[in-house]
């Protein structure tokens, strides 16, 4: 395993810059996933990576060397593709040993790797199976098969559940995340699914139009983004946010007025917010609350509901929201269509942003996260 350092990178085609000024620290045995919506350059950085893009400016290394002019098969990675791209009149045993044969691997070299690999992914049984015989999840592991029997110093996966079923895609990314803390493995994982990207890393880079907009570890990002984008992204259902008018401004809190005029203090830095401004207020449907429990109440008429059984979502049309307001309640709550409901805001649990989405950096600790 290594470590993998990009320095200022950028890559472009023609005058279209895709991945911008990019500095990035994966360290050894990281699994760490490149989230971002579609366009954001996840998969150009990944291909930058693995030597099948070459990078326009700015410096890639690989533990100690740098990688910019190193062909792909002397870096060192194995990458896993959104397709399985496996050979169909192959059975496993030979898809998954066909690039250590055309590397002309000593055949008992060969056999051990492939039943090392096959045990790790539960596919011993299946060896002399050809792919059309596999579930997707088993042509999947295949996949990886192909790519663990090479013994790279660093795995990156392209978007490998994307072609699953909502179950399947479960229980894949728990085996892929049970792969590689048995490995110890440097992992790079691009998806855009931030679930995906929240259960499964231990680091998430955030991509928003190709520059890096966030780094760190999952419940970080979650509780404490440093803008709007990371914000509203991180989470699902995805953050609320409202317009508020700052009344008073302290160093350590922001006093906000809703629209209907409700006014309450929240633990945020203060030293950048005026008093005037007009500023936008994040929170998340789950920390929503009933309103007899929190500093602030907001008044809506109930647009949708949606009845999971293990909880209900409920979406609320408020005067002063950027779209419908989520409020998320575990269990049932008996509410319909057209109702009018009061929900509660509390203020511990409240992100504000400047116009230009910067985060005012929140004040509260969140339990088990470094602010």
């Amino acid at each position: 395993m290594a470590s993998v350092t990009l320095k200022n990178v950028c890559k472009a085609y023609g005058d279209v810059l895709i991945s911008k000024n990019v500095d990035l620290e994966i360290n050894e045995g990281e699994f760490v996933v490149f989230v971002g919506p579609s366009g954001c350059g996840k998969s150009t950085l990944l291909r930058c990576i693995a030597g099948l893009e070459d990078i326009t400016s700015g410096d890639l290394y690989i533990g100690d060397e740098r990688m910019n002019d190193v062909e792909p098969s002397k870096r060192g990675v194995g990458m896993v593709f959104q397709s399985y791209a496996l050979y169909p009149h192959l059975n496993l045993y030979d898809n998954m040993s066909f690039g250590l044969k055309l590397a002309k691997a000593d055949k008992a070299e060969i056999d051990k790797r492939v039943e090392h690999a096959a045990e790790i992914l539960q596919l011993g049984h299946l060896l002399e199976r050809q792919p059309k015989a596999l579930s997707g999840g088993q042509r999947q592991r295949v996949a990886i098969g192909r790519t663990l029997v090479s013994q790279p110093n660093v795995f990156l996966l392209d978007e490998p559940l994307s072609n699953l079923d909502a179950a399947l895609r479960v229980n894949m990314r728990a085996q892929i995340t049970k792969l590689q803390r048995q490995l110890g493995c440097t992992m790079i994982y691009v998806t855009h699914d931030q679930v995906e990207a929240m259960t499964m890393a231990d680091k998430i880079v955030v991509l928003d139009g190709g520059f890096v907009s966030q780094v760190g570890k999952p419940l970080e990002l979650y509780h404490y983004p440093q803008n709007r984008f990371v914000a509203g992204f991180i989470g699902s259902p995805k953050m609320n946010f409202m317009s508020v008018f700052i009344d008073e401004v302290e160093a350590e809190r922001v006093k906000v007025q809703l629209s209907n005029g409700t006014s309450f203090w929240i633990p945020v830095d203060g030293t950048t917010v005026n008093r005037g401004d007009r500023m936008s207020l994040g929170v998340r449907p789950e920390h929503l609350l009933s309103a007899s429990e929190a500093e602030a109440s907001i008044h809506g008429e109930v647009m949708i509901v949606e009845k999971l059984g293990n909880e209900t979502q409920v979406y609320l049309n408020l005067e002063g929201a950027d779209a419908d307001v989520i409020f998320r309640q575990p269990d049932t709550l008996d509410v319909d269509t057209g109702d009018k409901l009061e929900i509660g805001i509390p203020a511990h649990r409240c992100h504000l942003f400047h116009s230009d989405g910067r985060a005012c950096r929140r004040l509260f600790q969140e339990m088990g996260v470094e602010a």
